[in-house]
């Protein structure tokens, strides 16, 4: 099965490529701190890729796919994987199609980040002799989209938020009771 462009539907949701995660969302989802992912956007890592902040006040909106590679980059940092080749993954990643994503392993031996996109290549690589790791990005793709089903979004064209039902989220839970 192929994932999705974007996070499962919701109902009244409008399309994936409309709608935006703000700091706090795209935090709960790749599983990162804010000090974290304010780090990255800073220094040009993981920029978001719909809104950035513009100063005091303003909130940054995250794309889905920028979720991903968040998530990606939580993942090697957490293999000791040095930021430097961090980086060079991410700007690979980013001139990748969303398709090629899905399909995609990327493997490592702590010093040097590759891509995978088929068995083959997996087994040419273990055959080295290293060890090495993988995160298939398909999986963590899935794992985003299901994660994010239940966070709150931001419609970009009219900045309303699109609240899901997360049960764990009380404040949510009140305030459509409200209506």
């Amino acid at each position: 099965m192929q994932p999705s462009s974007g996070p499962g539907p919701v109902a009244d949701d409008p399309p994936a490529e409309q709608v935006g995660y703000r700091g706090p969302t795209a935090c709960a989802a790749a599983g990162i701190t804010y000090r974290q992912l304010d780090y990255w956007a800073r220094t040009g890592l993981v920029e978001p890729s719909i809104r950035p902040a513009y100063g005091s006040g303003t909130q940054r909106l995250y794309g889905f796919r920028d979720v991903v590679v968040l998530k990606i980059v939580k993942r090697l940092l957490d293999a000791g994987v040095s930021l430097q080749n961090i980086r060079v993954a991410v700007s690979h990643l980013r001139a990748r199609g969303i398709s090629d994503l899905t399909r995609m392993t990327l493997m490592s031996d702590g010093a040097t980040v590759y891509e995978c996109s088929s068995p083959d290549e997996v087994v040419d690589l273990l055959q080295g002799g290293q060890g090495v790791f993988g995160i298939a990005v398909g999986v963590v793709w899935r794992d985003v989209e299901s994660t994010l089903s239940q966070l709150h979004a931001e419609r970009i064209d009219t900045g309303e938020t699109l609240t899901r039902d997360n049960p764990a989220d009380e404040l949510a839970r009140r305030r459509n009771r409200a209506v």
